[in-house]
């Protein structure tokens, strides 16, 4: 048996893998603090509280002496700052990190974006320095707004995690990361799997603060006698080092081939493609930093693992879950989704733009703001929610064509997240990025990415494609209806036109 434990950004949720089969399967649920505009936290502490609920549930009935190891997945980007005491007290129980740990969808970081981009030379040199542009979900930029703003919590930080990795922390004293993950800091080259020389000088980042580098299928430690106590495990079970939930989501989708595509429609959306090369947004190619470039988590010990492309739009499933909060007093989703399915595709010319957040793709701008536009008299609150389910789509058509424009060729997806439980949904992307979309028959994508990491970890299987091969089943596969592709071809070009006309207001409006 080998457990994955997912640190996500609403609940943590723990799946078990005995032979390919998922045997156990738990989530633990904990809330999000947003004590600001634009302000996104979270307490640490809740997410082990959840990793423990999620194991206890997922391993209730089997015997703790079979689970043969362990891996992590988790959010990325999330900034989580520990002290000297908290260091030396590792493994002996529950750290208090120096304040609350700053999450992926936080946005108040665009003047430490900006400074970075300017030490570097501007945004493409950037990218050709860590592969990504500087953009406030990262974690480079969260580190230096503490510095700058928080400059007393800033003088006692003596370790720097991801949130996963801080998890790990608790189970084995292991400062430990992996490439993947890794990438999200705005501090890795993912095409030498190096940490920047350019940005520790810059920016005076002491790399004793910052943790050792692994492939995600290697053993990073055992599990101590604290942790192995809380989680009901046994003590000295093998910790994997595990990846991303990006990562680990698209092994849990059977995306580690060059070309294979996950679409994620959680409360962000992600379109990641597998690559067998390091691809840069390109300048020539439009605004530069749109897309990401990552190390991928196909790799383990003494061979390397490939790379991956992926874009990400804040506000997917969670557009819906807004929108549901608004117009329809937390009426189920199926409901809404059912509701929506009577207005027509196009909605009669509404559009809404999801940037309920911000955004980071295919606009990056943290005060794009979301709206309605072209509401008349005629529409419903059908039109209305369908035009949320059509701007989510629309914004992942606009990533699509981003990354084919890298030379990704991409002719098939793989969809997962709470938004793909909704086949009108998951045609509705078929039909707008006009490729067969094909659903999984489990929904605990990254989870199940981190037990197959703790296979191969452990070696059950050779290589995570053999894992995969075993574990990874498809449920069903929806391929594009023509004419409906036609009619999202012209809601796409609309629906493109509008963001830019709308850019002065955000300017002003923004915060």
């Amino acid at each position: 048996m080998h457990l994955g434990i997912d640190i996500g950004t609403s609940a943590a949720k723990a799946v078990v893998i005995d032979e390919g089969r998922i045997i156990g399967v738990g989530s633990g649920e904990y809330p999000i603090s947003q004590p600001r505009e634009g302000w996104s936290e979270q307490d640490p502490a809740d997410w082990w509280r959840g990793a423990v609920a999620a194991t206890r549930a997922a391993c209730r009935d089997l015997d703790p002496r079979a689970m043969k190891g362990v891996a992590l997945s988790g959010q990325m980007h999330g900034l989580v700052l520990l002290d000297r005491e908290a260091i030396y007290k590792a493994g002996t129980g529950l750290l208090q990190p120096l304040r609350p740990a700053i999450l992926w969808n936080d946005q108040r970081t665009q003047q430490q974006c900006d400074a970075i981009e300017k030490a570097l030379g501007g945004r493409a040199a950037c990218v050709r320095a860590v592969g990504n542009a500087a953009l406030p979900g990262f974690t480079l930029p969260k580190m230096l707004w503490v510095r700058d703003n928080e400059p007393e919590v800033w003088s006692r930080v003596a370790g720097i995690f991801l949130p996963k990795d801080y998890i790990r922390f608790l189970m084995t004293a292991e400062t430990v990361s992996d490439f993947g993950d890794a990438s999200g800091l705005l501090m890795l080259d993912p095409a030498t799997r190096r940490w920047s020389d350019a940005i520790s000088a810059a920016f005076e980042i002491d790399r004793r603060f910052l943790p050792q580098l692994r492939e995600s299928a290697a053993i990073c430690g055992d599990l101590g006698v604290w942790a192995a106590d809380q989680l009901g495990l046994a003590r000295s079970t093998p910790v994997i080092c595990g990846s991303g939930d990006n990562q680990c989501g698209a092994i849990g989708a059977g995306v580690v081939a060059p070309g294979d595509a996950l679409l994620s429609l959680g409360t962000s959306g992600v379109l990641y493609v597998h690559s067998d090369t390091p691809r840069l947004d390109a300048p020539e190619a439009g605004p530069v930093g749109r897309l990401h470039s990552f190390c991928a988590a196909d790799g383990k010990s003494g061979q390397p693992g490939g790379w991956c492309n992926t874009g990400c739009m804040l506000s997917a499933a969670g557009s819906l879950a807004w929108a549901r909060s608004v117009l329809a007093h937390n009426q189920p989703f199926d409901s809404l989704v059912a509701e929506a399915a009577t207005a027509p595709a196009g909605c009669d010319g509404l559009i809404f733009l999801p940037h309920l957040t911000g955004e980071r793709c295919p606009h990056p701008n943290p005060n794009a703001r979301a709206g309605w536009i072209g509401l008349t008299s005629r529409h419903t609150r059908a039109h209305m929610l369908r035009a949320v389910l059509e701007g989510v789509a629309m914004t992942m058509r606009q990533i699509f064509d981003l990354l084919r424009g890298l030379g990704l060729t991409v002719n098939s997806a793989r969809i997962g997240g709470g938004g793909a439980k909704s086949t009108f949904w998951r045609q509705m992307h078929a039909d707008a990025l006009d490729i067969p979309i094909t659903s999984l028959q489990t929904e605990e994508g990254p989870a199940v990415g981190a037990a197959l990491l703790a296979g191969v970890g452990c070696g059950a299987w050779s290589d995570i494609r053999e894992a995969c091969a075993a574990a990874i089943h498809h449920r069903e596969t929806l391929n594009p209806d023509p004419a409906a592709a036609r009619r999202y071809a012209e809601t796409l070009q609309r629906f493109k036109d509008v963001y830019p006309a709308l850019v002065p207001y955000f300017r002003t409006a923004g915060g």
